[in-house]
């Protein structure tokens, strides 16, 4: 697996200051509304229900999760009442985090990953890339959840699927950064086409079987979210990049 550790920053040329406000929002709404993951009526109240939001109704009861092979009961989800619409779970589900590690490694990628992206779309416009990734890859976990008969129960949560859109731009407009590495237990520095060719290659793989939600009978990782995302980042990336060019060549400078 790839686990980034900086990348080269030699052509940013503004501050982050929207990245650095994810990063901000999504630490603070896990610490002071999940209760560092022990609220569970706050994160079952907003997180992404597929059944919710293929029907446009909330569901606010206990549901019983039984085996797929066995048909057995696994456990019970306590779905909770999403004040207004259930829609508005495709943007809150992108700020909540299922632990400690789920939001470390989703924000050392947003860390490393999104300055770049931030400086060449432009602050406007990478908030609104960034949310409309988020979105589009939600409903591509709704989508294949049905398409491959996973429980449309389960709920998802995280920001996995905004930040896989960023990686999917920051492949197509930097393909060639440097970008540091801990590849296969070894700390080296590649493109970033090879270190996200890698990454996607994983989700994919590991989405074969899965990509009907990820988050299966007790939880997972929403790989058909990941895959939708980074897809969705380089579909729409060159779309809101027009009309800004790369930044001018400043000297070389590695990680923050």
């Amino acid at each position: 697996m790839v686990f980034p550790i900086g990348d080269d920053n030699s052509g940013r040329q503004t501050a982050p200051v929207v990245n650095y406000i994810l990063i901000a929002a999504n630490v603070l709404v896990f610490v002071l509304f999940q209760g560092l993951g022990s609220n569970d009526r706050f994160t079952y109240a907003w997180a992404t229900v597929p059944a919710e939001i293929k029907t446009g109704v909330d569901i606010d009861r206990p549901v019983v999760i039984k085996d797929p092979v066995t048909g057995e009961v696994a456990g019970r989800i306590n779905l909770e009442p999403t004040p207004g619409s259930v829609y508005l779970t495709l943007l809150t589900s992108m700020f909540m985090h299922g632990g400690f590690m789920h939001l470390f490694g989703n924000m050392l990628f947003l860390w490393v990953f999104g300055d770049n992206l931030e400086d060449r779309l432009g602050r406007v416009r990478y908030l609104i890339f960034y949310l409309v990734c988020g979105v589009l890859a939600s409903l591509a976990h709704v989508f294949t959840t049905y398409a491959f008969g996973s429980n449309v129960y389960v709920p998802s949560l995280g920001a996995s699927g905004a930040i896989s859109g960023v990686l999917g731009g920051y492949v197509l407009l930097f393909p060639r950064n440097r970008v540091k590495v801990i590849l296969f237990r070894f700390l080296t520095d590649v493109p970033a086409y090879v270190a996200l060719g890698i990454w996607f290659l994983f989700q994919f793989v590991s989405g074969i079987g899965l990509l009907g939600g990820g988050t299966q009978e007790g939880g997972g990782v929403a790989y058909a979210a990941h895959v939708g995302g980074f897809i969705a980042g380089l579909l729409l990336v060159k779309l809101f990049a027009a009309g800004r060019g790369p930044a001018a060549a400043a000297p070389a400078a590695w990680g923050r």
